[in-house]
């Protein structure tokens, strides 16, 4: 995509209303435009990163067994009824009436829809395990959304739901997802912390917030220093046992602040690590508590009907954004990894009236383009030190200036946006590093 024709709307000046760092940088980049307090429209740079993160997320589920579906945002009352969780859930459930004076509520979660859908589908035990999932938005009317896309009322999820006849078998299907999310976010250029969560009502381990570390995180946590060196498994076996996965990333203390116990900064002594992370996901089994009021029900083997054992595991796809650029940026702007980039390559022309420079700069992301690389061609007439100072800004990790100094001498300049390595290179070896 050429410059001149892209709209990226940035900003020179941090906005008065942005407190944190993912918040300004989006709004500088022309990621996002607030449309109503908590509610953002999303811009097209913006929603390609958010697309990125989507995919990677789709396919790491798709990976473990998943089948994905697609639920509405608008949820009939009567199901959240049936539950017990309509009067319960509070102000920020978004409660309407339609037309026909019939309650409904813009979904701020799918367990009550995603039970209701498999109570009349399923019958029998030889139709289990399922794990289903989908991606979509949901809204939740918080008293004071703040943090730009980290604490919105609309935001984007993913949710998964396992549905199991017995426990051994939600325990399968829990070890998938936490795996899988290792998977996840190890893809999108994150050392995520799987750190034990309140578990609520039903007890028991399994529950885990997957923390990411960040300077600017919201939350105060604690782990054991070897955490961070745990390699995030390869060629997984979703089929096999993967709970010795499980038991080596739970072995050694990760907890946050609700959950943190003091004894352990003595026991662990310089071992412990103390720092700032964000939740990125939470994964969570909570048993028959929705298909016993629910009424999903299937017939066992040897026990007549009995409720399936179920589970719900969640990744935040749009607070992922601005969770990325908490951990992953600089005093100039965003340094995205490539995995989630809105372009692999920021090609800049140093001097667009040069003929030279125009052919060597159509040349090199015309080549580009045909090898699948994504480019953002900046072919405006600004002055080098604006084009400069916008890429560092979007964070794209590749920067190739062409200038009329270098092409007499038969080179280009590659920076690479992480660490702002630089290296004169000819053209042809560009195009192999870059399509490489």
């Amino acid at each position: 995509m050429r410059r001149s024709r892209v709209f990226m709307p940035t900003l020179k000046e941090n906005p008065a209303e942005a407190q944190i760092v993912s918040h300004r940088l989006m709004l500088r980049a022309g990621m996002i435009r607030q449309a109503s307090a908590g509610i953002y429209s999303w811009l097209p740079l913006g929603f390609r990163v958010l697309q990125k993160i989507e995919q990677v997320v789709r396919e790491e589920q798709d990976k473990a067994g998943c089948q994905e579906l697609l639920m509405p945002t608008m949820q009939p009352a009567e199901l959240w009824r049936e539950s017990g969780r309509y009067d319960d859930y509070g102000k920020e459930m978004l409660r309407i009436r339609d037309r026909h004076e019939r309650d409904m509520l813009f979904g701020p979660t799918n367990e009550e829809l995603i039970t209701d859908i498999f109570r009349n589908s399923v019958r029998s035990y030889r139709e289990l395990p399922k794990l289903l999932y989908h991606v979509q938005w949901k809204f939740r009317d918080e008293v004071r959304p703040r943090f730009g896309v980290m604490r919105g009322r609309e935001f984007l999820m993913k949710d998964s739901y396992s549905f199991d006849i017995d426990f051994a078998g939600a325990v399968r299907s829990y070890n998938k997802m936490f795996v899988a999310y290792l998977r996840t976010f190890r893809r999108l250029g994150l050392k995520a912390i799987p750190m034990k969560a309140e578990s609520g009502p039903i007890g028991g381990d399994m529950s885990h917030e997957f923390i990411i570390l960040a300077d600017t995180g919201e939350t105060g946590v604690f782990c054991h220093r070897d955490v961070l060196e745990f390699p995030v498994p390869e060629n997984v076996d979703y089929e096999g046992d993967l709970q010795p996965i499980v038991d080596k990333w739970t072995s050694l203390y990760a907890a946050t602040d609700d959950m943190h116990d003091k004894s352990k900064e003595v026991e662990l002594g310089d071992q412990l690590v103390t720092a700032r992370g964000i939740e990125v996901g939470h994964i969570f089994y909570f048993g028959t508590k929705y298909s016993k009021p629910l009424g999903a029900m299937v017939t066992s083997a040897e026990d007549g009907e009995v409720p399936v054992e179920m589970g719900s595991y969640g990744i935040g796809v749009s607070r992922l954004v601005g969770g990325i650029i908490e951990a992953s940026h600089d005093d100039a702007g965003i340094i995205w990894p490539e995995s989630v980039a809105p372009y692999k390559v920021g090609l800049i022309n140093l001097k667009t009236d040069d003929a030279a420079c125009r052919q060597a700069c159509d040349e090199l992301y015309a080549k580009l383009q045909t090898a699948g690389v994504e480019v953002l061609y900046d072919d405006t007439d600004e002055r080098a030190g604006v084009k400069f100072a916008e890429m560092d800004l979007i964070g794209l990790p590749w920067q190739l200036v062409v200038g009329p100094r270098g092409l007499k001498s038969g080179v280009v300049e590659l920076k690479r946006r992480a660490g702002g390595e630089r290296q004169e290179i000819s053209p042809e070896s560009v195009l192999a590093r870059l399509i490489g």
